[in-house]
């Protein structure tokens, strides 16, 4: 068994949210970072990002009642955090099969058009607003798009969720 399957088989609930909290945090921070660098996101990618904003918190309310060894508290907090990131990686899963061409995404784009007051406004409009598509990689890394990444990550988490939930209740 190598260290990090070792580390991971002896990590303490705290230990585990802890872990949890700190990949939750640096994957949606990380896909703000490519936002502020150019790559903007689908209506699919916006979407992927709830799971974020809901497990963020919530990894954090885990991690501060395993630190006050609240297990059952805590074990809750783990299998709400299983939910959430399986549902996640379901959807980065889907996301990505959209991009390959598996299968057809939604139809609505996302972009900003804002009630134009002329035609000549709405010209305007329809030359500037950029629309990002969902079937659009806009980058690969290892030969996996963000939407890919987010699949495998998500697992990760919903592995990591499960597993505290597991310490915590055997406790």
């Amino acid at each position: 068994m190598n260290d990090p399957m070792r580390a991971l088989s002896r990590a303490t609930p705290l230990q585990l949210a802890m872990a949890l909290l700190a990949l939750a945090f640096a994957t949606i921070a990380g896909a703000w970072i490519f936002e502020a660098f150019g790559y903007l996101p689908c209506e699919l990618c916006l979407k992927q990002r709830w799971a974020y904003y809901a497990g963020v918190p919530l990894a954090a309310a885990t991690t501060l009642a395993a630190a006050a060894e609240q297990r059952r508290l805590a074990g809750v907090g783990f299998a709400l955090l299983t939910l959430v990131f399986i549902g996640s990686a379901l959807f980065g899963a889907y996301h990505a099969g959209v991009e390959w061409g598996f299968w057809q995404g939604p139809t609505d784009c996302t972009g900003n058009l804002s009630k134009a007051s002329s035609m000549d406004d709405f010209m305007n409009q329809l030359s500037t607003v950029k629309v990002v598509r969902c079937d659009a990689v806009a980058i690969r890394i290892i030969g996996l798009s963000l939407a890919g990444w987010n699949a495998v990550i998500s697992t990760a988490l919903a592995l990591l969720g499960a597993l505290g939930a597991r310490r915590s209740f055997a406790a």
